[in-house]
């Protein structure tokens, strides 16, 4: 495994393979991930020297800080679905 996270192609199959994985589920979850990975391509290719165990601990707060701003970023978005508060029918 150890020899597997050093590879910056491995983080990057890994960013694609979550990506699909977001379009083909509904949920809003993968992405976070999937901009984890991505980020993690860019920590290899610079530190190509880290651990296994570092490399998964950076992965999982990159992903978790990626998911928090994507919350926040589409949070503010409306969906448009007008609310009813009056009932025509009461009088």
């Amino acid at each position: 495994m150890s020899g597997l996270a050093d590879l910056w192609w491995v983080w990057m199959a890994a960013a694609l393979v979550l990506a699909v994985i977001e379009v083909l589920v509904p949920g809003f979850i993968f992405l976070g991930f999937a901009l984890g990975a991505l980020a993690m391509v860019a920590l290899v290719l610079v530190a190509p020297g880290l651990a296994a165990p570092a490399l998964l601990a950076i992965f999982a707060g990159l992903s978790l800080l990626a998911w928090i701003a994507l919350r926040m970023l589409f949070r503010s978005q409306s969906s448009g679905a007008r609310v009813v508060h009056e009932d025509i029918n009461d009088n």
